[in-house]
């Protein structure tokens, strides 16, 4: 079973990696160094914490699962420039274009020549081979990214699972807030692990309002998937990021969900 057998790593923000039959894939790259500020033409991110391992070090990757393309905090420079060294980057349909084409982000330099990104639409499966003979299906889900009617996306999340299997996949949230399209990914699929993008993100010159899940919101979803393992990202790292491990913690001990949370190990270049 896929989520059984899949190993993750920590290495910062959104970023995790996962080996799965033989194959290495990156979530939501972001490599920058600590201390990295990021000016765009409507507001200022601040980043103040380091990735676990660079990109010169992280070794092959195979397939990015990008959720989306236009927010630095998902994918910053040193994580646009590792897309063009990977098979393919799976991302929204709007991000693949622009990835495909050299497009900019608004504020932005160019994408870089070389990438090869494949659109996916939400409810929408891929198929890739593994490296040990088997068939990887990555199904897009829905995300809204902040409130109703100030969505921040377009962003997709995913589900991972071995072609011919239904029981115990994996879900990749991707920036959200809890909505019915997490609820809808509930009613479709049965999962035992979540990589549950936290942090409750704030950026005030585009409102007040939380732009992915609150630890609340992430308790609803546990509850949700009530025998998935949690494993939290998008959490630390970031001046806009809210809500932190502390408060996960606390939250879940509250609720008395605190052994459902699983920390992914740090994950450091070899020796």
């Amino acid at each position: 079973m896929i989520a059984q057998e899949t190993k993750v790593y920590y290495i910062g923000t959104a970023t995790a990696l996962l080996e799965i039959g033989g194959l290495r894939l990156l979530t939501d790259p972001a490599f920058d160094p600590e201390n990295t500020t990021y000016t765009t033409p409507v507001y200022t991110l601040h980043k103040f914490k380091p990735p676990t391992v660079t990109a010169d070090h992280i070794g092959h990757i195979d397939h990015v699962l990008l959720s989306h393309d236009h927010h630095l905090d998902n994918l910053d420079h040193q994580g646009m420039q590792l897309l063009t060294k990977v098979d393919s980057v799976i991302t929204t349909t709007q991000g693949a274009e622009r990835l495909n084409t050299q497009g900019s982000r608004p504020g932005d330099a160019p994408a870089p020549k070389g990438i090869h990104a494949i659109g996916l639409d939400n409810w929408q499966t891929l198929e890739m081979p593994t490296k040990d003979g088997r068939i990887l299906t990555i199904t897009g889900t829905p995300c809204r990214h902040g409130p109703a009617g100030s969505d921040r996306g377009p962003v997709t999340g995913f589900i991972l699972n071995f072609k011919g299997e239904t029981k115990d996949a994996i879900y990749i949230t991707g920036d959200t807030v809890y909505y019915e399209g997490v609820e809808e990914v509930g009613r479709r699929f049965d999962i035992a692990l979540i990589l549950l993008f936290i942090g409750a993100a704030r950026i005030a010159a585009v409102g007040p309002a939380h732009l992915t899940m609150t630890v609340e919101e992430s308790i609803k979803a546990a509850n949700l998937f009530p025998n998935a393992v949690i494993t939290p990202l998008h959490f630390e790292g970031w001046e806009h990021f809210s809500e932190g491990y502390d408060e996960i913690v606390r939250q879940y001990t509250a609720a008395g969900l605190l052994d459902r949370l699983h920390w992914a190990p740090p994950y450091s270049h070899p020796k």
